[in-house]
């Protein structure tokens, strides 16, 4: 089972810039999105053989998350509770015969912080929402999860310390998630890879020098290990400031 995450950061330009070649040449069982920037009936995707689930936020233009899968699911939720950010389209959680998966676009902490303590109730939050699927089924979590977690994950550590997406209480409430009994799938494969980023600025050349960061993930539970096979990142592959990361499963 192949499964792709991409934040497209809207998907109307990520499409006039390669998005169908790249989804029909990669193939994969299920496509996450993040940061769609639609609202419903704002584009229609004729995608043969694919479901396709939709979390529109409610401010036209922003956030958003879909679902692309060949293989129909037996339940399917959006968002988490009474959470604020239910309004920004920013989870979907689709229920398969022996695994959850949780699509994810975490929330900026914001260039001054403004939003950091917030975030950090979405973390608290998502983590007992992850750990409660848990206790039913196995968990797959994906998505933009807007944290670079070690210095191996970004390309000038020592001059983004502090900053949004590497503030140490952002990068904390993942290690606390990864001592919870969950697992980063590319570091499980690519423990010491240097210079695999997900993630890179618009600003002039940057993209060109690799100076990046990896902020997109999946996030499988424990139960899971025996079962993955490979995780890679596309970074090849434009059309968005972020690049496709992929994750393949063997069946049950």
């Amino acid at each position: 089972m192949k499964l792709v995450s991409w934040n497209v950061n809207g998907l109307r330009a990520c499409v006039n810039k390669g998005f169908l070649d790249y989804f029909q040449e990669v193939n994969a069982d299920v496509v996450c999105l993040q940061e769609t920037k639609l609202q419903e009936g704002q584009i229609l995707l004729e995608l043969e053989g694919y479901e396709q689930y939709w979390n529109y936020a409610l401010k036209k233009g922003y956030s958003g998350t879909a679902i692309f899968t060949k293989i129909k699911p037996l339940s399917v939720k959006y968002g988490v509770g009474e959470f604020e950010t239910e309004d920004e389209g920013r989870i979907i959680t689709m229920e398969f015969e022996d695994f959850y998966l949780v699509n994810v676009y975490t929330p900026n902490a914001k260039r001054d912080l403004t939003r950091l303590p917030y975030r950090l109730e979405w973390e608290d939050e998502m983590r007992t929402y992850l750990k409660q699927l848990d206790t039913v089924k196995p968990v797959l979590m994906c998505g933009d999860l807007n944290v670079a977690h070690a210095e191996l994950d970004l390309k000038n550590a020592k001059s983004n310390r502090g900053n949004s997406g590497f503030t140490i209480e952002e990068r904390g409430k993942m290690t606390s998630l990864l001592e919870e009994g969950f697992v980063d799938t590319f570091r499980y494969f690519h423990p010491d890879k240097e210079g695999a980023y997900t993630w890179w600025s618009y600003m002039s050349k940057v993209r060109e020098r690799n100076i990046g960061w990896r902020i997109d993930y999946f996030i499988a539970s424990q139960k899971l290990v025996p079962r993955l096979k490979s995780a890679s990142i596309d970074s090849h592959i434009l059309g968005s400031d972020h690049c496709p990361i992929l994750l393949e499963i063997e069946d049950k």
